[in-house]
């Protein structure tokens, strides 16, 4: 099987452990979009023990506290489909009423252009989730 998220990292890697990886996903139009990969190729959240589920749902939980203290969107979008991908793994979405699909979801036809300014400001914000993302993960689990 040829699956992307078993042969490559899916973006940046901010923190991992021996169970998944967050990722800042390569999403120009969406500064901060981040991927939580379980490492093992798994398809469904339900293949997965009751204990690793509770993991994996408290490192998206911080990811998403990461997320509204750096990015300060308006909302987040939390959404695991893998319809293409049937690796399990968790977008978490910072959103703007400005964005390029607000209020539709990221993979609904656009919306609005975003200037270059804008999208320039939020990257620079996303440089700083690595160490927000690795302060959440380690509340969530004191």
């Amino acid at each position: 099987m040829d699956c992307v998220f078993c042969r490559d990292d899916g973006g940046e890697v901010l923190w991992q452990d021996d169970h998944m990886r967050v990722v800042l996903a390569p999403e120009p139009d969406y500064p901060g979009f981040c991927r939580v990969i379980w490492h093992t190729h798994v398809a469904e959240f339900s293949d997965l023990p009751a204990a690793e589920r509770d993991r994996l749902m408290r490192v998206v939980g911080a990811v998403e506290r990461a997320q509204r203290t750096v990015m300060q969107p308006v909302k987040v979008n939390l959404a695991s489909f893998g319809n293409q991908v049937p690796h399990l793994h968790w977008h978490v979405i910072p959103r703007y009423s400005n964005d390029a699909h607000f209020p539709l979801p990221v993979w609904a036809p656009r919306q609005r252009g975003v200037s270059e300014a804008l999208l320039s400001s939020r990257r620079a914000q996303a440089t700083l989730l690595g160490d927000a993302v690795r302060r959440e993960i380690g509340r969530a689990f004191v």
